[in-house]
């Protein structure tokens, strides 16, 4: 069998992720690659992200109230990580493509107002303008989600009283499924002695609630308020463990601070809810990553009336956003069309397509099976791969596709792996399995360009 040529796009230097060689450290076995016309371009380019990386991380903001002051911390921060981290074309100027990149953020923010501000909003536009990234500190990454997952129509004289039909409608299920099962009881017990008040009075009788089995903390009927509480107990005791989990090096999520505590408690009844009413797919560990960026960008709303409901707002579009991955999540259907392994197979497939050398590589040579790392980068959407704030530039990029996620996901996947395909090829099982599992800081635009690449190849 003749072993297919690589194509020539894929033999540029570009391919390659220069930022993972300067802050991940080659093991022992691994040789440089051997130099080439673009050496004295890439020592430059490594000088750059080496400072890059040893900046400080960013903490995404710690005050939120008010959340206006919030954004222009947050637009600082992330203004100084967009600064070190630009990093484009090794074949091109990499100080004049800095100003290009600063000038392209700026005429997107614009282009994103003007749509923003229409009457009836250019869906079509809107994803086209998106699919990029939103700029740092535009402060409209909350309003385009809600646009974006269907939570909001493009008619913005709609939004008012659909926004109000819809958090009405979050505060009755949090009362009716957050309430322990003694206040429905003391509820309808009050209902009862009411009914009974005037029977008793004539009789001189005192009134008596009457305790029915199905109300009895021992009871075990299915339709027993107190069985169905002891069944959610480990359920949300899992919950509560995750949570506090949930991005323990971010002060917004994390520890004692009356705001992380609050947020923590965002995150819990939203899970807990969402657990209760879809008791085919409940919760799985996991899902509190997912939640996590969309709560997030939610109560970091310059608009205070906004952010205070981010609860609500984040409960309907984290429902939607599992629409589309919830069987990945169904333990039962790993196995069928629909489930993770499939998805797993169309990346592995996908990479092959573009990638043929590099496919048999990992997979016939090295024998490293997909699933030991792309379960983790589609099943959480990628969000445990690279920081917090680029983790939601990638997922602006997600959702402004109209089919849904899926497919983009798959593609900046394989992205992923055609940006450090020199590592990879010059790797064993054992190398690229720690390559793959802990992957490399990288820039993030260029990494959704060679995404964007890859769909324009596939399209030809």
């Amino acid at each position: 069998m003749v072993k297919k040529r690589v194509p020539d796009w894929l033999n540029n230097s570009m391919w390659s992720s220069t930022t993972a060689t300067a802050t991940t450290p080659l093991s022992p076995s691994h040789h440089p690659p051997p130099s080439s016309p673009f050496t004295e371009e890439n020592d430059r380019l490594r000088r750059r992200q080496t400072a890059a990386a040893q900046q400080p991380k960013v903490d995404p903001p710690v005050n939120v109230p008010p959340p206006p002051s919030l954004s222009k911390r947050q637009q600082q921060d992330d203004q100084k990580v967009t600064a070190n981290s630009n990093v484009t074309d090794v074949t091109d100027n990499s100080d004049a493509e800095s100003g290009t990149h600063s000038a392209e953020d700026i005429s997107r923010q614009a282009q994103l107002l003007i749509e923003l501000s229409r009457k009836v909003i250019n869906m079509n536009e809107l994803r086209r303008i998106v699919c990029q990234g939103i700029p740092d500190g535009s402060g409209v990454r909350s309003t385009v989600w809600k646009l974006l997952l269907g939570y909001l129509p493009p008619d913005r004289s709609l939004w008012p009283a659909e926004l109000a039909k819809k958090r009405t409608q979050h505060k009755k299920f949090k009362d009716e499924l957050l309430m322990n099962p003694s206040e429905i009881s003391r509820r309808l017990d009050r209902s009862t002695i009411c009914d009974d008040e005037a029977k008793c009075e004539s009789s001189g009788m005192l009134s008596r609630s009457e305790i029915t089995h199905g109300e009895h903390p021992l009871s075990l009927g299915k339709s027993s308020i107190w069985n169905k509480y002891f069944q959610d107990s480990e359920i949300i005791e899992q919950i509560d463990r995750d949570v506090k989990r949930t991005h323990p090096d971010i002060a917004f999520f994390s520890g004692d601070t009356p705001l992380a505590k609050s947020n923590q408690e965002a995150l819990r009844n939203i899970l807990i809810v969402f657990a209760k009413l879809n008791p085919g797919v409940r919760y799985v560990q996991g899902m509190n990553e997912l939640l996590a960026p969309i709560y997030y960008t939610f109560r970091n709303d310059p608009d205070e009336d906004n952010a205070a409901f981010a609860e609500a707002d984040t409960f309907f579009c984290f429902v939607e956003l599992l629409s589309g991955f919830r069987d990945h999540f169904c333990q039962q259907l790993d196995n069928s069309v629909v489930g993770i392994r499939s998805t797993i197979t169309k990346l592995s497939q996908l990479l092959k397509q573009h990638d043929e050398e590099l496919w048999r590589h990992l997979e016939v040579t090295t024998k490293v099976n997909p699933q030991f790392y792309a379960f983790r980068w589609i099943t959480l959407l990628l969000t445990q791969e690279f920081s917090f704030t680029d983790s939601l530039h990638i997922w602006d990029t997600l959702l402004s596709d109209p089919e849904g996620p899926q497919d983009t996901l798959l593609r900046v996947c394989c992205a992923m792996l055609i940006l450090v395909r020199r590592r990879l090829l010059a790797g064993d099982f054992t190398a690229n399995l720690k390559l793959l599992q802990n992957y490399p800081a990288t820039n993030i635009s260029h990494l959704l360009y060679v995404a964007s690449k890859l769909c324009t190849r596939s399209s030809v």
